[in-house]
């Protein structure tokens, strides 16, 4: 029931906000930052990222018939994980690093989501991630509940045995607690996070578990191909955004409201972000 309503919600949200978004416009004058001389509301002002998928969830909501009470047990996460992880640094100092999982909501298991290395994540944020798996999942018709994880730490600042020993250590501190396993929670990559971490976390799991856990390989996605991946993971976000955005250009409807001019790709220039290169 859940996969069916979130797939509603979702694409008639996304429908109406493209080609009609005025007429769903949920701010008010009352919930709106103020703006001063012209200057970007301040980082006070600014909703945080769980705010935002929150008040987009209860805007799609309005657009179906599922009593309000029933939306909210819908938009909630289920449990979260927050622990601190021991690291003895290179220079012999000790640091006691915030790391997170959240898992949205466990209508179908294993709930699935990735594991991002950032400084600016928190909990709100993975809750937020978590919600937004949730979703796509369902809008997509794969079996799985959202969740989202993460350690709050820039990896470019610490040495590849430091990465490695945060790795292992928070792997054995969600196996620990129920939120490892692939029947329960499966990993993937995320921000600043790639196969290298997943080896990591493949290899603690199985050292710990594989002996009761036939499936222990599992745990995560996104591992080698040596290791149990599968080819074509690396580039398959990149060319999911490829896919959608020669969709998006297929929607005549769209491309006028827009004034974009001719079909697919040809004649267009376009601008493409990359962090860390």
């Amino acid at each position: 029931m859940l996969s069916r309503t979130t797939r509603f919600i979702t694409k008639h949200s996304l429908l109406q906000t493209s080609l009609n978004f005025p007429k769903f416009q949920f701010c008010t004058a009352a919930t709106l930052p103020t703006v001063k001389n012209n200057s970007p509301p301040s980082l006070e002002e600014e909703p945080q990222f769980l705010d935002m998928v929150h008040q987009y969830f209860d805007l799609a909501g309005t657009l179906t018939e599922i009593p309000k009470d029933k939306l909210e047990i819908y938009k909630q996460c289920n449990t979260v994980l927050k622990v601190r992880l021991p690291l003895l640094r290179d220079n012999g100092k000790m640091e006691f690093i915030p790391a997170y999982r959240a898992q949205h909501k466990h209508h179908r298991l294993p709930v699935k989501g990735g594991t991002r290395y950032a400084e600016s994540i928190d909990l709100q944020e993975v809750e937020a991630l978590a919600c937004l798996m949730t979703l796509k999942c369902a809008v997509v018709e794969i079996p799985y509940g959202g969740a989202k994880g993460g350690i709050q730490v820039d990896p470019s600042k610490y040495s590849t045995r430091e990465l490695e020993d945060l790795t292992r250590r928070y792997t054995l501190e969600l196996a620990k607690k129920g939120f490892m396993g692939a029947a329960v929670d499966v990993n993937a990559p995320d921000m600043g996070t790639s196969e290298r971490e997943m080896a990591w976390m493949r290899d603690t799991y199985t050292v710990f578990y594989g002996h009761s856990d036939i499936n222990a390989m599992a745990c995560v996605t996104g591992k080698p191909v040596p290791q149990g991946g599968i080819r074509g993971r690396v580039e398959a976000t990149g060319l999911g955004v490829f896919f959608a955005v020669r969709e998006f250009l297929k929607r005549k409807e769209i491309t006028q409201k827009f004034q974009i001019e001719g079909d697919g790709f040809q004649g267009k220039t376009l601008i493409v972000q990359v962090k860390g290169i």
